[in-house]
C-alpha cells in the first residue's frame, strides 16, 4: 500500500515527459534529461530532438535491451524533466553533446568524460615549405587550422585524395629554400606516385608550393564543389562502362571528401582542453595590462541573448582564477528593458546582478567583463549611476577584431591572438555567450510549445 502513490507519481512524471518530448522540433540538436533538483543526469544528440527523446518515453520501449540497466533505471526512477537545444545541423548537435559532456559531467555518461578531442587538420604558415598533418594537439602559432572533425576516420581517408591532387608535403622535414644540399636530396615514394611535389628535392620552387597550398586553403575553406562534380562524372563514365571496381573506388573517394565536411569551426567549437593556456600566467598577464596591484582572481562576464527583440535574456558567469565556478552562474530574463535594445538589456542585468553584491552580500568581482563593444561598456558603466558604490574594472570585449575596450581608456586594447591575458577574456566572454544562448533557447522553446489557451466566455443566458 505504501508504494502506490510513489508507482502512480511517477507514472504521471513519465507522461507528461512523454507529452514533452512529443512536442519538442524535429530538427538536430542535442537533448538534456534532468532529476528533480535540475541536476543533469543525461545529454545526448539526435538528428530529430523529437523521435529521439520520445523513444525513451514510450511504454513499448525496451530500453534494458537498447540501452542497458543504467539508462533503464535513470528513466524509471530518476528523470524529472527534459530540455532540448536546437543545432542547425547534425555536425553542429554532434560536437554541443560533446562540449556539454565534458563541461557537466553527466552522471549517465559514460562516454566524452575524458580529455580526448576531435582532430584538426593543420597548415603550417611559418615555413618555406608548408605541411599538412592531422593533429589532436594543434601549435598556438605559426599554423592554419581547420576543423575540429567529428569523424577521425573521415578526414584519414580523405588526406590523400586531397593530396593527390594538391601535391603538398605531410612529411616532418626542414626545408629550407635555397639549401644547395637539396639537389641531391632522394625523395620519397609520394612523389614517385605523384602526390607530392618534391619540395625536399628542389623539385618544386618556393613560388609554385606557394601556389599549391593556396589552391588546398581555397578548397578547404569552400564546399569543394569542383573536385566533388568532377568525381561524380568519372564515376557516372565508369558505370556506363560496366568499370564496376574502378565506380565503386570513385565513389568511396566521394564519400571521403563529403567527410571534411563534417567539422566545426576553429573559433566557435573551441575544445579549452586542447588550447590549453596557464590561468596564473593570463591573470598575471591581465593585471599587468590593467595596471593592477596583483593578479585579479575573480572575473564576472555578462552577455545578452534574443532573437529579433523576442524572449530576450541575459546571463552571467563567474571565473575564479581563470577556472569557471558554475556555483555562482545567474541568469535573468529581462523585465523594463525592450528585448531589441542591447544596450537597456545590460544596463538591466548589470543593476540586478550587482545591486546586492556591492553592499557585500554577494561575491564582488575584480572584473566585470561585457561581450561587445563601447557602446556596451558605456551602458554597463551608467547602470551604477543608481548605485550607492563605484564599479571594479569594467571591460569589453568585441568578437572578430578581438579588442579590449577599457573604462576610462580611449583606444582600445589590441592584443596578440595568442596572447594569454587575450585567451582569458575570451573564455569568459565565450562562457556568458554559452550560458545565455542556452537559457534563450529554453526560453523560445517554452514560448513555442506553451502557447496560453485562450479565455473561454461563460454562455449567454436566455
Amino acid at each position: 500500500m505504501y508504494n502506490r502513490p510513489v508507482a502512480k507519481n511517477r507514472s504521471s512524471i513519465l507522461q507528461g515527459l512523454r507529452e514533452k518530448a512529443g512536442q519538442l522540433p524535429t530538427g538536430p540538436g542535442v537533448y538534456l534529461f534532468k532529476d528533480g533538483s535540475g541536476r543533469v543526469l543525461y545529454v545526448g544528440k539526435a538528428k530529430s530532438l523529437r523521435s529521439r527523446a520520445a523513444s525513451y518515453f514510450q511504454p513499448s520501449a525496451d530500453l534494458l535491451a537498447s540501452r542497458g540497466p543504467e539508462i533503464h533505471r535513470m528513466v524509471e526512477q530518476l528523470v524529472a524533466d527534459l530540455d532540448a537545444l536546437e543545432c542547425d545541423s547534425e555536425v553542429d548537435a554532434l560536437l554541443r553533446e560533446n562540449r556539454l559532456i565534458k563541461d557537466i559531467q553527466p552522471r549517465f555518461n559514460e562516454r566524452q568524460k575524458d580529455d580526448k578531442s576531435f582532430p584538426y587538420l593543420q597548415i603550417t604558415t611559418a615555413e618555406d615549405f608548408p605541411r599538412v598533418e592531422i593533429t589532436r594537439k594543434p601549435q598556438t602559432k605559426g599554423v592554419k587550422l581547420y576543423g575540429p572533425f567529428v569523424s577521425p576516420a573521415d578526414l584519414r581517408a580523405a588526406l590523400p585524395l586531397i593530396q593527390r591532387v594538391f601535391k603538398f608535403r605531410t612529411c616532418k622535414l626542414e626545408i629550407i629554400d635555397g639549401d644547395p644540399s637539396l639537389r641531391h636530396f632522394r625523395p620519397c615514394i609520394l612523389h614517385s606516385i605523384r602526390q607530392c611535389s618534391g619540395p625536399c628535392a628542389a623539385l618544386v620552387s618556393k613560388a609554385d608550393y606557394a601556389g599549391q597550398i593556396s589552391r588546398l586553403r581555397q578548397f578547404l575553406e569552400s564546399k569543394g564543389a569542383r573536385i566533388k562534380a568532377g568525381l561524380t562524372a568519372r564515376m557516372k563514365q565508369a558505370a556506363e562502362a560496366l568499370e564496376f571496381e574502378r565506380a565503386a573506388a570513385l565513389r568511396d573517394e566521394l564519400r571521403a571528401l563529403e567527410g571534411l565536411q563534417k567539422r566545426g569551426l576553429v573559433h566557435e567549437h573551441v575544445q579549452p582542453e586542447v588550447f590549453f593556456i596557464d590561468p596564473a600566467e593570463g591573470l598575471a598577464r591581465l593585471g599587468e595590462l590593467l595596471g593592477l596591484p596583483g593578479p585579479p582572481r575573480t572575473i564576472e562576464g555578462i552577455d545578452i541573448a534574443h532573437l529579433g527583440g523576442g524572449e530576450a535574456c541575459g546571463a552571467m558567469v563567474c571565473f575564479i582564477d581563470g577556472r569557471p565556478f558554475k556555483g555562482s552562474y545567474r541568469r535573468y530574463r529581462i523585465q523594463a528593458a525592450t528585448g531589441g535594445d542591447d544596450l537597456a538589456c545590460i544596463a538591466e542585468v548589470v543593476a540586478r546582478r550587482y545591486k546586492h553584491a556591492g553592499m557585500n552580500e554577494e561575491l564582488f568581482p575584480d572584473i566585470i567583463l561585457i561581450d561587445g563593444g563601447k557602446g556596451q561598456l558605456a551602458a554597463a558603466y551608467a547602470a551604477f549611476d543608481d548605485l550607492a558604490f563605484h564599479p571594479p574594472v569594467l571591460l569589453a570585449i568585441a568578437k572578430r577584431e578581438e579588442e579590449v575596450f577599457i573604462h576610462g581608456r580611449d583606444e582600445p586594447l589590441r592584443l596578440s591572438r595568442h596572447d594569454s591575458a587575450l585567451r582569458i577574456l575570451q573564455a569568459v566572454r565565450d562562457e556568458a555567450h554559452r550560458f545565455a544562448q542556452h537559457y534563450h533557447h529554453i526560453l523560445r522553446r517554452k514560448a513555442t510549445l506553451e502557447e496560453p489557451l485562450s479565455p473561454r466566455r461563460p454562455p449567454r443566458r436566455r
